[in-house]
């Protein structure tokens, strides 16, 4: 709600190698992604891992410094993958890939990407195809011709966002997780942009603060670096909202680091919900009152005897089974440097533009698809001038 931002950004993702400038940004975009490809079960053996990272590192610094801008691309980089074969009876062999790399070699001996792929050829031959079979399956996704074509080019201009205000809507299934890691990688990218832009552009600070609304933050894959991020991001006008069902699943993704982070935030609503962790860690922060407690005593006998005892002691100011049964409208808020407070959460339906949006009007509902589509809509009473173009 409120004003209108100036741009709605729309198109295909910024996974390609547009946002590459520099060696450094080569190692960022290969963290990310093999950061949000490595799946749910426990990771192996770091050797194969780093492996994979010297490779990756040395084919993207090749298309980064030596392929025509239309092939810096996933693309041409599952090319260069696929076009890579050893042969364990034949050390000599040269691929493809190894003719490219020895040609550069020839002509800058100090290449990032020829450094990078000398160190990789120091495997034995088996040791190398156990390395490109691991990579083809890390890439799988990138083969799928749907990501392909979204990986393709770069529509969205990142490093724009800081310079007037943008909606970008990232939208992916939230039932399939499949491609969820495409998301992350985006926020990674995003946010290296914009720091480096406040930093060189603007003198340390944006010049339209960017709020990024992480809707389903367990659900997106893992932000590399994000507990150093999101204690930095701030100084350059750049915040992070994340939301989560439950506390657990930040420590689920970000192990030790979840503390940091949930440290590192200025302000946290509870709307409700039921998970133990999340419940007790509330109760604590919440602290204690005081409250005045009195006894009294009747001893009945040959003499009639009373008492009166008077004490103060601390109790929770709400326990975890008083949490648990919050009322729906109700939620509790908590600012840095403020004692948490109980309070109403907004009715949306009194917000002055409340009759703006699809829920009250289902006729205002925005299609995606109708907005995406890039079809021109013919209408009979309109004049159109038709040219026959060569191919």
């Amino acid at each position: 709600m409120g004003e209108n931002p100036e741009t709605i950004s729309k198109g295909y993702l910024s996974l390609s190698f547009a946002y590459i400038h520099s060696e450094k940004d080569i190692l960022k975009l290969v963290t990310a992604l093999i950061a949000n490809t490595k799946g749910d079960g426990k990771e192996g053996d770091e050797f194969w891992t780093k492996s994979e990272t010297l490779l990756y590192c040395a084919l993207i610094g090749y298309i980064h410094y030596e392929a025509p801008p239309a092939e810096q691309n996933f693309a041409t980089l599952l090319e260069m993958l696929n076009s890579m074969d050893t042969r364990e009876d034949d050390e000599d062999y040269m691929n493809p890939v190894d003719i490219l790399f020895a040609n550069l070699k020839k002509k800058n001996p100090n290449h990032f990407a020829v450094r990078q792929y000398n160190k990789f050829k120091l495997a034995a031959a088996k040791t190398l195809k156990s390395i490109l079979i691991s990579c083809g399956a890390r890439l799988a996704p990138f083969d799928i011709q749907e990501v392909r074509d979204i990986t393709m080019y770069d529509e969205l201009a990142l490093d724009t966002l800081g310079d007037r205000k943008t909606a970008l809507f990232l939208i992916m299934s939230d039932t399939d997780a499949t491609f969820n890691f495409l998301i992350s990688m985006i926020y990674t990218q995003l946010f290296n942009l914009l720091c480096e832009k406040a930093d060189d552009v603007y003198g340390g600070r944006l010049k339209v603060h960017v709020r990024c609304l992480i809707d389903e933050t367990a659900n997106i894959g893992q932000i590399p670096n994000l507990e150093k991020l999101i204690a930095t991001i701030r100084s350059r006008e750049i915040s992070a909202c994340l939301f989560l069902q439950a506390q657990s699943q930040l420590k689920a993704i970000y192990k030790d680091n979840a503390d940091t982070i949930i440290g590192n935030c200025d302000s946290k609503i509870f709307l409700g919900g039921t998970e133990p962790t999340t419940l007790k860690e509330l109760n604590q922060s919440l602290g204690k009152e005081t409250i005045d407690t009195y006894n009294t005593g009747e001893n009945r006998g040959r003499e009639e005897s009373h008492s009166l005892n008077y004490q103060k002691l601390g109790h929770d100011l709400l326990s975890v089974d008083e949490l648990a049964v919050l009322e729906g409208n109700k939620c509790i808020l908590q600012l840095r440097g403020v004692r948490p407070f109980l309070s109403e959460k907004y009715d949306l339906t009194q917000h002055p533009n409340y009759k703006l949006t699809g829920d009250y009007d289902k006729r205002k509902m925005f299609d995606i698809e109708k907005f995406l589509n890039r079809k021109m809509v013919l209408k009979p009473d309109e004049k159109y001038t038709v040219i026959n173009m060569d191919a």
